[in-house]
């Protein structure tokens, strides 16, 4: 449940704002809560509150503010998707004249799925994400993929490596070598990869959420801010690595088979090579990851990532 966030710290922002948002909402809202969550990486403030509709019916929301347009946008587009994303409330733009977008969402009762560890979550998260895509599919893909820079990123995980003297630095320089030798003809290949897609972007096991307990109820995604256009590989992997660190839990549920899967039984195209991408985006993921060593430096995470550097070149090597 989200309540067993830690952090519980007040926003002065937030609570000067609330007697305006309670204003510009109609007085609709009230008992407003201010929180941050262990996982929360924006800048926005979220607070639990309740919400009285004009025929007098309560329900259980949560206000965030601010919050960027991109996440606004898509919270919005959304709306017709069959519950794949929050109930929205309200929302705007504007607060009190200033630009200063926000939003009240639907209260879920149940998640993360992050905090409870069932071996069906990835699967479910998996449907979740590929729903996503297919009801994001309306809306015209008017923008390039993301560009990542992997030289430098290579560059400074190399560095990293040396100066932390990160366990297995032997492994991690051979790797890193072979990958930095094979780096441009690997992005060549990633980056012809087809951009036809919207991708949720943040498909992470702490914005998996959902309205009942019930283990076939539908996983909702929140957190729309990373939506971009992409290949579904790239939420596929985003979501494998976060299990990389955890052996039973990885091999048990194997999220890009079950993106696979999802995919399929939605009628959406997957590529026949599509494997080769997948060890592509591994092994770009993995041999960059001591660059994030404040984020992504706890050991077991590391020689995770590795192990997974040198199978996946393995594989592209036999290719």
């Amino acid at each position: 449940m989200i309540e067993s966030a830690k952090s519980m710290i007040p926003s002065s922002l937030a609570s000067s704002l609330e007697p305006v948002l309670i204003t510009q909402t109609n007085n609709q809202l009230s008992d407003i809560h201010w929180f941050r969550t262990d996982w929360q990486r924006s800048g926005a403030t979220t607070g639990f509150a309740k919400w009285t509709s004009s025929d007098g019916e309560e329900s259980q929301v949560v206000v965030k503010l601010p919050v960027v347009k991109k996440e606004l946008r898509w919270t919005r587009r959304m709306q017709d998707a069959n519950g794949i994303s929050p109930k929205l409330f309200a929302s705007d733009e504007k607060l009190n004249g200033y630009d200063l977008a926000w939003m009240i969402i639907e209260r879920f009762p149940v998640g993360p799925l992050g905090t409870h560890w069932e071996d069906a979550n990835i699967s479910r998260i998996s449907l979740a994400a590929t729903l996503f895509s297919k009801s994001a599919s309306k809306y015209p893909v008017d923008q390039d993929g993301k560009r990542e820079d992997w030289k430098n990123l290579l560059k400074t995980a190399k560095n990293s490596v040396r100066e932390n003297h990160i366990e297995n630095e032997s492994r991690w320089k051979k790797a890193q070598t072979l990958l930095s030798r094979r780096l441009a003809g690997l992005l060549e290949l990633w980056r012809s990869r087809r951009i036809d897609q919207w991708l949720h972007g943040d498909v992470h096991l702490a914005n998996a959420m959902c309205r009942t307990d019930d283990p076939a109820e539908m996983v909702s995604l929140i957190d729309l801010a990373e939506v971009h256009a992409g290949h579904w590989i790239e939420d596929a992997v985003y979501l494998e690595r976060q299990l990389w660190g955890y052996k039973s839990r990885l091999k048990s549920s194997r999220p890009v088979h079950a993106m696979v899967a999802a995919r399929k039984s939605l009628g959406l195209r997957v590529d026949e090579d599509y494997h080769q991408l997948v060890d592509i985006r591994r092994s770009l993921l993995a041999g960059t990851a001591p660059s994030f060593m404040q984020s992504e430096g706890d050991p077991r995470y590391l020689a995770a990532c590795l192990l997974q550097l040198e199978t996946s070149m393995d594989r592209l090597q036999l290719k």
